[in-house]
């Protein structure tokens, strides 16, 4: 079936459509992953966005459920230069094609990822639309300007009810903003007995619960929108050691009273340098965001900068300076990897111990 990609620039790209046959709509961002398909489409944190991958080869190994970062996509469409129809991999349940045919999910394929990334880049994200061939571009566009995509994603993803993943070792409260099974894996790995709950849930209830620690799990959308966070975590400080993650790390600033931003085109993908500043050492990292906390606004709180992005010196860690609370922009818990931050979880555990001694 032949489709289009419209962007609200005017910009419009032809191809031959996979998965569903349905039209759809979403921010349109890339990601510079080589790998990670699965993961991607998988991440909560990608809700309501359309996504381009930057390498060209997409689908060679198929789809395997054991891969997954949540139990549902919340990805609204993906699009991608090559797409492989027969998947090569002895794990593979399904292709691509047929998993989003399945979820009711539109892609795109056959279209310069390479010039569309471009445009992305130097205009900044934009609103876009997978559409029939036939579709009127004229009218799409004006649709695409004049639409506001909701501001809710972290309510969507969010689990509504509280759920455990048991261990003998420290109790861990995870706040779900749209969390990765990826966090899950690395605390279980290092025996954490978790209680994952709502968004919306109290410091109150938490503290109830008597944890060791709080995790503040990435997510999707703008921080500012997360309503109650601030007061969430302002009612945490100094009682429990918190531990932030991607919009956990943006949330925490935004509590400490520093500012967010929107960037321009964001940061996805599995190879990104990060700077260590008390070590100077340099992980390579996995990133999903579009907003970053404004490293100038920290200058009159009580956080102090720990990591800054090599390749555009954006802000990438913070750390309370009263409190055992720190965060990172970062994904640690990446799946399929990196692994070069996965230390951080022992950091967290090490900061829970500290705090258990001293109270």
């Amino acid at each position: 079936m032949k489709k289009k990609l419209i962007l609200e620039s005017g910009e419009v790209f032809h191809g031959q459509g996979f998965g569903a046959n349905t039209d759809t709509d979403g921010e349109v961002v890339f990601n510079t992953g080589m790998t990670g398909y699965q993961e991607l489409i998988s991440d909560p944190s990608y809700c309501g966005q359309i996504v381009t991958m930057t390498y060209p080869l997409i689908g060679n190994y198929g789809i395997n459920r054991d891969d997954f970062e949540s139990i549902e996509p919340a990805i609204k469409g993906l699009i991608v230069r090559e797409l492989c129809d027969f998947p090569s991999n002895f794990r593979s349940q399904l292709s691509l094609d047929e998993f989003f045919a399945k979820k009711k999910l539109s892609g795109i394929s056959g279209i310069d990822t390479r010039k569309l990334t471009r445009i992305i880049r130097n205009h900044g994200v934009l609103k876009g639309k997978i559409v029939d061939e036939n579709a009127d571009e004229t009218a799409v566009i004006a649709e695409l300007k004049a639409k506001d995509f909701p501001i809710n994603q972290v309510e969507q993803v969010s689990t509504k009810t509280p759920y455990a993943s048991p261990g003998r070792g420290f109790k861990v409260v995870l706040v779900d903003f749209g969390s990765k099974l990826g966090i899950i894996r690395e605390l279980s790995q290092r025996d954490c007995d978790i209680i994952v709950v709502s968004q919306d849930t109290t410091a109150d209830e938490i503290l109830l619960m008597n944890p060791d620690g709080v995790m503040l799990s990435n997510g999707p959308g703008d921080p500012q929108d997360v309503k109650g966070a601030s007061e969430l975590i302002n009612g945490l400080l100094g009682k429990v050691p918190i531990f932030g993650i991607c919009l956990g790390h943006q949330l925490i600033g935004l509590a400490c009273g520093a500012k967010t931003y929107k960037l321009k085109f964001g940061h996805r993908g599995g190879n990104h340098p990060v700077l260590d500043l008390k070590t100077g050492k340099v992980a390579i990292t996995s990133q999903n965001h579009g907003y970053a906390i404004d490293e100038e606004s920290l200058e009159n709180t009580d956080l102090e900068v720990t990591h800054i992005a090599l390749n555009d010196k954006t802000n990438e860690g913070v750390r309370h300076k009263k409190y055992p609370c720190f965060s990172v922009q970062y994904h640690p818990e990446a799946s399929p990897g990196p692994e070069d931050a996965n230390y951080l979880f022992d950091e967290f555990v090490e900061m829970m111990e500290e705090f258990k001694i001293k109270n």
